[in-house]
């Protein structure tokens, strides 16, 4: 096989994943990989549970040292080691030990940028203040658990309501610190719609985590330690912050060779992970994808992703006979949050709106398995269609029960173009331990082509917190779950005694049923219809899935 010389700029799963697959494609290659990281491969979704000490020490967040991943691979390693510049027409890299000083210069035949990103820290005052981290790298991560094991924090803030700075907060309570965590949008989880973003807040909210949406951090306040951080509507105390507020592709060093840079500011590749660039590739948080919906360009800097970008290039530069593509993803997500979980895929109902689609969406709770097995929990699924079509664009899940099976099954319906019919109709595996004899992906499907085909009318619970005072709000549930927690200013009447108590009503006036789920309100509804109410919705999800303000 052809001898090349590859050097991979750049190490974690990317960088690692393009050079270990280039060596199994051809073991004539030399291989090397230069990264100014200490590590070369960690698991950077494990930090945040390292702090808490769900993960116990450091060693295991260390995928693989140097030592072992060149024993492994036959790929040279060289940590601590950062790229300055780069000569396409000698095709040579200078690159710095950044412990001694010394240059050393790398030829190359192809290169692959591997660059990751970097934490994007707002400039504002104070954020150079002693106790005020970025969790992106290994060492972040053992500074914060070094100062929370020698009992220095009391008060946390997180700025940012992303997956990390959740996880973080997460963790950070559970080791009996005070968090507070800012964001700047009105809810955490900002890829989620709203209402179902509002079901997960609303559970950190109740273990205790403050949750100031909304606010915009406007300064961190100390001497040479942090004290505290100021928003625009208050102070919060803090010993300890962590601003989590997104990251940014580093690309620098790539741009400074002509590589082309795309919409979204990540290095533009082809589906082969090629730049414009010949020899050249990008993978990993540096690069940017395709969103396998819409066709167009998008960035998701994920550790899935890029293992996935990296394999496409270590094919694609290391065989001889062999071609691969990427052709997109879905940006599929799932995140822990104490006794909750969340997941999505593909558009939201406000992303796909925003971008021109016409939509179906519905919420539906359900439970993860049969609900006389033991340890069964709710789920609520909000699932979004194109409304011509029916063709599936996203889905979001939210819940105490399983919810990663569930979304894994709606991002591969997506991806090869699956309709609401079609997943109705599919043949999920049953067992009580394991699922309903309907399962939740299957009940929702079959809630949202009721609605298609007119049997009913829903309202979301977005839509009707803000027109409370429009419409009448009929709660059927029984009297005791009515004062237990209700919508503002509802109307009170059991659903088994509907017919009897429906004179107290107007029948011209928009009515909403609502119950704990939804299935009385629609048979309600039916009971309605049929006395000849004229407008007669049933609020998606029912209460179980309404988190605005109740009384």
């Amino acid at each position: 096989m052809k001898k090349e010389r590859i050097l991979v700029i750049g190490g974690v799963a990317a960088g690692t994943k393009t050079a270990a697959k280039i060596m199994r494609e051809n073991p004539a290659a030399e291989a090397v990989i230069v990264t100014r990281d200490e590590h070369i491969s960690y698991a950077g979704c494990g930090l945040p549970y390292y702090i808490g000490g769900v993960i116990e020490e450091e060693r295991e967040l260390v995928v693989k040292t140097p030592e072992e991943f060149t024993l492994a691979t036959g790929v040279d390693v060289f940590v601590k080691h950062e790229a300055k510049t780069v000569d396409m027409e000698k095709k040579e890299a200078l690159v710095v030990n950044n412990e001694t000083g010394e240059e050393k210069v790398f030829p190359f035949d192809k290169l692959v940028f591997a660059t990751g990103a970097a934490p994007f820290v707002p400039p504002i005052k104070g954020v150079e203040l002693e106790n005020v981290y970025s969790l992106r790298r290994v060492t972040d991560a053992l500074n914060i658990r070094k100062l929370v094991d020698e009992g220095e924090i009391n008060d946390a803030v997180v700025i940012g309501g992303g997956f990390i700075g959740l996880e973080v907060a997460e963790n950070l309570k559970e080791r009996g610190i005070n968090v507070s965590i800012i964001e700047l949008i009105p809810h955490i989880l900002p890829p989620f719609d709203e209402e179902m973003a509002l079901l997960a807040q609303r559970h950190m909210v109740e273990k205790g985590v403050d949750i100031f949406g909304a606010e915009r951090a406007q300064a961190i306040e100390g001497e040479t330690k942090v004290t505290g951080v100021k928003t625009d509507r208050r102070t919060l105390k803090a010993d300890l912050v962590v601003v989590s507020v997104g990251v940014r592709p580093s690309v620098a060093l790539a741009k400074s060779i002509g590589v082309e840079l795309g919409e979204t500011g990540a290095i533009k590749v082809n589906d082969m992970m090629e730049t414009n660039l010949k020899d050249v590739y990008a993978v990993g948080d540096c690069a940017e994808t395709t969103n396998l919906i819409t066709g167009k360009t998008a960035w998701y800097p994920m550790g899935s992703t890029a293992n996935k970008m990296g394999r496409i290039a270590g094919i694609n530069i290391g065989s001889e006979n062999e071609k691969d593509s990427l052709s997109g993803v879905l940006g599929t997500t799932v995140v822990k949050l104490f006794g909750v979980n969340a997941a999505r895929t593909g558009l939201s109902e406000r992303d796909a709106v925003k971008l021109g689609y016409e939509v179906e969406s519905v919420i539906v709770p359900a439970n993860d398995r049969a609900h006389y097995f033991p340890g069964y929990r709710s789920i609520v699924t909000q699932r979004v269609a194109e409304k011509e079509t029916g063709r599936l664009l996203g889905a979001q899940i939210v819940g105490e029960g399983v919810v990663d099976k569930p979304i894994d099954i709606m991002a591969t319906a997506i991806t090869f173009g699956a309709k609401v019919d079609d997943l109705e109709k599919l043949d999920l595996a049953y067992a009580p331990p394991f699922s309903s004899a309907m399962a939740s992906t299957i009940v929702s499907a079959n809630v949202l082509r009721n609605i298609y085909k007119g049997k009913l009318k829903t309202i979301n619970p977005r839509v009707l917190k803000d027109r409370l005072s429009e419409v009448v709000v009929l709660d059927v549930r029984d009297e005791a779950s009515h004062f237990i927690r209700s919508i503002p200013g509802s109307v009170n009447i059991y659903s088994a005694e509907i017919e009897m108590e429906a004179d107290k009503l107007d029948k011209k006036k928009e009515t909403v049923v609502v119950c704990k789920v939804g299935k009385e309100a629609y048979l309600t509804s039916l009971k309605l219809k049929a006395m000849g109410f004229e407008d007669v919705k049933i609020l998606e999800g029912g209460m179980e899935a309404y988190p605005y303000e109740t009384e």
